[in-house]
């Protein structure tokens, strides 16, 4: 036997236990998508039965609803400090705990108040899972592969969102109790998942423990690579610990300024155009369309939305760290803006359509144009934007940086879901999809002209093309070819 040939069979188990490692973090990114996606799935099935239980109106179904982000924005906030004061696991085992905590108090409630605060617990759960398992598992994925683990993310909570619908499907919304407690299952897998993976080795490397952050890289990375792998961070951790600890005012700073600019613009981008809308009012808006009966609005829910969802976010977990981030996006908002416009149309005519029992033209332009949208964002929006978040900024503020970020998204996320029906009953549904619209043509221009390319750089890498200051167009012609 030669010695090439032993060592191949040397390194053939060990290239198996590091893809078992990876696979763990992608299936701990996954539960934490999936907790984030069941809540915003089962809230569109769950509101007709909560209304017709508390006896309430459009404004107390909007607090109901939209409040769950307002926890996540809180939470949001202080993540990405206490990840870096305790570690990135600490915080998601937290959100685990949070999301069982909220869905009981939910399931258990006597009156809205009550269900009001499980949201809001919910939601503080939710805030930590949004920002914390992105930011873990672009901390931890290989290079070559952390666009794809980082897009489990979105495709855990798309399947959430399905798992909901389906749920929906088969129980009366009489029945809403039983699914809010449901929720409980993903926290309880989550904290599972959580105690199983390794912290995150920059994260070791950061508070000074070197031998945790070369197991920690052993166990996700080639053994040839772990030493010029944790020589990078620690040369990008030296740097950082020169300066002294970050605070609030540096991720403000003008060194950071692009960077910053970038991730909250795609995430208050994600949430303008409409997609938690659609999501939380989805069968408020069949209704609208056409679609008289429960049983065909719920179905219309599963089918257009649910498992469009799923299967269209494939495209971008395979696709992503081939063809890059902003192509897909390019593609995603052309998509959106076209099958927004075509639902606005529809409900433009409404007033000419058969509208009676049964689906109206109107309720098959809004199924075919929703379809068309849900596609366009779950492998572009969807994916990409949590992605891109968590990989471009310094490790420095890293942690603070993905908060103020996903803090963004969900003061986003909250304001249409505040006023959605509020917006739809004042100017009409037509004009609402037309401004969804417009606001992804103002997307598709800010990541023409601010939105670099990423893929196929290393974490370190990507802050080396910040600090020297290039354009969009200079990332473009240094990118690695696919």
């Amino acid at each position: 036997m030669s010695t090439e040939q032993s060592a191949a069979q040397i390194d053939q188990p060990r290239s198996r236990a590091v893809f078992k490692w990876v696979l763990m973090i992608a299936l701990v990114t996954f539960f934490a998508g999936l907790l984030f996606g069941y809540d915003q799935g089962v809230i569109a099935g769950a509101l007709k039965g909560v209304g017709d239980s508390f006896k309430v109106g459009d404004t107390a179904k909007q607090i109901i609803t939209s409040w769950v982000t307002l926890g996540a924005l809180l939470a949001a906030l202080v993540a990405g400090t206490a990840a870096d004061r305790f570690g990135r696991r600490p915080i998601l085992l937290a959100a685990g705990l949070l999301f069982i905590a909220g869905a009981v108090i939910q399931a258990i409630t006597p009156g809205v108040e009550i269900l009001v605060l499980g949201r809001v617990i919910t939601g503080f759960g939710i805030g930590f899972a949004s920002v914390i398992a992105p930011l873990y598992a672009a901390e931890m994925a290989p290079q070559r592969i952390r666009g794809r683990i980082v897009s489990t993310y979105q495709l855990a909570i798309t399947f959430g969102i399905f798992l909901a619908y389906l749920v929906s499907d088969i129980a009366d919304s009489a029945e809403w109790r039983t699914m809010f407690l449901l929720a409980a299952v993903p926290g309880v897998l989550l904290i599972i998942g959580v105690m199983i993976v390794p912290e995150s080795a920059r994260w070791f490397a950061k508070v000074g423990r070197t031998a945790d952050a070369r197991k920690s890289l052993a166990k996700v990375t080639e053994p040839a690579d772990v030493d010029s792998e944790l020589s990078d961070v620690e040369a990008q951790v030296s740097a950082e610990a020169a300066e002294g600890e970050a605070s609030w005012s540096e991720v403000f700073s003008p060194r950071v300024r692009k960077a910053l600019i970038v991730g909250v613009g795609l995430a208050i981008f994600q949430q303008i155009t409409g997609i938690n809308a659609i999501i939380y009012y989805a069968n408020t808006i069949f209704e609208s369309a056409g679609l008289v009966s429960t049983g065909a609005q719920t179905k219309a829910t599963l089918y257009c939305v649910g498992v469009t969802n799923v299967l269209a976010t494939f495209i971008a977990v395979a696709y992503i760290d081939r063809f890059g981030r902003r192509p897909l996006l390019f593609m995603g908002l052309i998509g959106m803006f076209v099958s927004l416009c075509a639902v606005a149309l529809g409900f433009a005519t409404q007033s000419t359509s058969d509208t009676g029992a049964g689906t109206s033209i109107v309720g098959i332009i809004t199924m075919v144009g929703l379809v068309v949208f849900i596609a366009s964002f779950a492998f572009s929006l969807g994916p990409v934007v949590w992605t891109i978040i968590s990989e471009i900024y310094p490790g420095r503020v890293r942690g603070k940086a993905v908060s103020f970020a996903t803090a963004a998204n969900w003061g986003a996320a909250f304001l249409v879901a505040e006023f959605f029906l509020t917006l739809t009953s004042g100017i009409g549904e037509a004009a609402t999809f037309f401004l969804f619209a417009a606001m992804c043509v103002l997307g598709f221009i800010f990541v023409w002209r601010y939105v670099p390319e990423t893929r196929g750089r290393s974490l370190e890498e990507i802050q080396e093309m910040w600090n020297k200051g290039g354009a969009v167009s200079d990332w473009e012609k240094t990118a690695p070819k696919p």
